[in-house]
């Protein structure tokens, strides 16, 4: 049967795409840039630049209104013992926490992101996923971060894929929207190149790795891919969409790397937290003592 007028829009979209689907080529990639970028971006001065881009989160089944408000706290008095250093780029929660959030923060330039859309399986209702997304807004989200329907991806269904994230970009009005690819149940660069197809032309403002959750986190290969597609969507569309890694980044040499995956791929453009994020829970205490040269557990 021929493919519907809908379904051609999305396969066209992806066979536009001239970014390499060869996971051999996508390492050896990675590994060139390291080799030669590397050393020269494992300095304090990026550390401090990293710090500002940590979305710091806290997604545990144990969270509560007190725990997430102490939470934030901890981001409140950076400032005051940290002045000299920027501060995380938004705290990151459950869409239930996003007015203790909105409450408790008093830290400048810090935003509030919430994880939405039956996070983090994305399997439930599209009505419930679109009501929890505005309800999270309406509660004082800044940014919501989405996964993207892999069950869908993988039925090879991309109209519902797609207009399950143009609905949640509608709910989010004015607030950005992050889609999670969910990179290590992806696997391939031809199924991350895909998805980071889907969500660029759905209106994501970011593509993001992973959840961190049920799947392998973040890898290079996926984020080289992924800025590969964002930069091609860039040169055709004129719109910048930003990137975010997240899942299993804990130490500076693992930040380091992202970083200069996405400066040599990206370029300076992007290196603000404006388009460039870090999700973690652990990687900020790990920065600020390879900046202050001792451990300190400030987060």
């Amino acid at each position: 049967m021929a493919d519907t007028p809908q379904t051609d829009k999305y396969t066209q979209a992806i066979a536009g795409c001239t970014v390499t689907e060869n996971d051999a080529e996508v390492a050896e990639a990675v590994k060139k840039i390291l080799d030669e970028h590397f050393a020269e971006n494992n300095t304090k001065e990026v550390y401090s630049f990293l710090l500002n881009t940590i979305d710091l989160t806290t997604l545990k089944g144990t969270d509560s209104p007190m725990s997430v408000a102490r939470f934030t706290e901890n981001v409140n008095s950076f400032e005051e013992e940290y002045p000299e250093l920027p501060n995380v780029a938004a705290v990151c929660v459950y869409p239930n926490f996003a007015s203790v959030v909105r409450m408790v923060l008093e830290a400048s330039n810090v935003r509030v992101a919430c994880v939405s859309g039956a996070f983090p399986s994305s399997q439930s209702f599209e009505e419930v996923k679109i009501a929890e997304t505005s309800l999270a807004v309406a509660n004082g989200a800044d940014e919501i971060d989405i996964v993207l329907n892999l069950g869908y991806f993988f039925d090879n269904d991309y109209e519902s894929v797609c207009d399950e994230i143009t609905e949640q970009k509608e709910a989010c009005r004015n607030t950005l929207l992050k889609v999670i690819l969910e990179t290590g149940a992806l696997k391939t660069a031809a199924n991350i190149k895909k998805a980071s197809v889907l969500a660029l032309y759905s209106g994501a403002d970011f593509l993001k790795t992973s959840t961190g959750k049920e799947f392998p986190g973040a890898s290079l290969e996926a984020a080289y891919i992924m800025a590969k597609c964002i930069k091609e969507y860039y040169d055709k569309t004129g719109t910048r969409v930003g990137f975010k890694a997240a899942g299993g980044i804990a130490t500076t040499e693992d930040a380091v790397k992202y970083y200069t995956v996405i400066k040599e791929v990206l370029g300076e453009e992007w290196l603000s937290n404006e388009y460039f994020r870090l999700g973690a829970s652990r990687l900020a205490n790990n920065l600020l003592s390879d900046i202050a040269g001792k451990e300190v557990k400030h987060f």
